[in-house]
């Protein structure tokens, strides 16, 4: 493992830019930051807590921002945000579904038609629990659809290389679940579930169309899950907050993977090369 960046506050959301950064949030900080091999720039300080991001057809970053965290556990109301990388501006895009407010927006991907697919973890504190779910925006970014409401902990989100499906991870049931991308209210397919006491966070889908999911809890680390179900894990010690995965490089294969408790976004040559996104950096 190469280390790219360390001393971040809790980094996610990693995004491979073409000029050979990578662009990370930093959650408890409330930014974005871009990593160049050992050093860092600020991009942006969105405030509340920056997650999920994405590079739109627009060429913009694009944010799922949860609100940050209250002192007692809870997060939101959170928003959609929109990042101009010349000149650092953020605007709120998104923050409301049907008239219903946002609770904590994760992670988000862009199919090749522009439309944008986005998750919504909930929130929690003490013994109250309010539930996410998965939402999806038209091109034109006017209409937001619930495709389902009623999830536990849905994090990690991506497409199938022919853009078919949508694979979302779900935290705390540590499962991998799949949908077809239409925008309309679904049931979610089962797909697989992790090994062990694990968790389930961000994810990224390989050229071969297997889902690499980061592992939070018990042991951190990275699992495979095939679109068949079957699953293998690969521990990384090192960290119980494995978090995020990424690919870029000329050959897809480099992984780019967020250690987000000890604050370290690292490089890792994998065994297979990742999906190139529909829209990049």
């Amino acid at each position: 493992m190469e280390v790219i960046a360390e001393g971040l506050a809790f980094p996610e959301g990693p995004v491979v830019m073409a000029d050979g950064s990578v662009i990370v949030v930093e959650i408890m900080a409330g930014r974005v930051t871009r990593c160049w091999n050992g050093r860092t720039e600020l991009v942006c300080q969105t405030g509340g807590g920056p997650n999920g991001a994405a590079i739109g057809p627009d060429g913009a970053l694009w944010i799922c921002n949860n609100g940050g965290m209250a002192p007692g556990g809870e997060r939101g109301p959170g928003r959609i945000e929109r990042i101009d990388l010349a000149t650092g501006r953020c605007e709120r895009v998104h923050e409301s579904c049907d008239g219903l407010p946002l609770r904590g927006p994760n992670d988000l991907v862009f199919d090749a038609t522009g439309r944008l697919w986005f998750t919504d973890l909930g929130s929690g504190h003490e013994d109250v629990r309010t539930i996410g779910g998965l939402y999806t925006v038209s091109a034109d970014g006017g209409t937001i659809t619930a495709v389902n409401r009623r999830s536990i902990s849905y994090n990690g989100i991506g497409l199938s290389p022919d853009q078919k499906h949508v694979y979302v991870a779900d935290t705390w049931q540590a499962r991998v679940y799949r949908y077809n991308n239409q925008a309309k209210a679904q049931e979610p397919h089962y797909v697989a579930t992790g090994i062990g006491p694990v968790g389930f966070d961000s994810l990224a889908v390989t050229a071969a169309g297997n889902v690499c999911v980061a592992m939070v809890m018990g042991t951190g680390g990275i699992a495979t899950v095939t679109p068949g179900g079957q699953v293998t894990q690969l521990a990384i010690p090192d960290d119980p907050y494995v978090t995020n995965i990424a690919f870029g490089g000329e050959d897809m294969r480099d992984a780019y993977i967020t250690l987000s408790g000890t604050g370290r976004l690292i490089r890792k040559r994998w065994d297979e090369p990742g999906l190139k996104l529909a829209f990049g950096g």
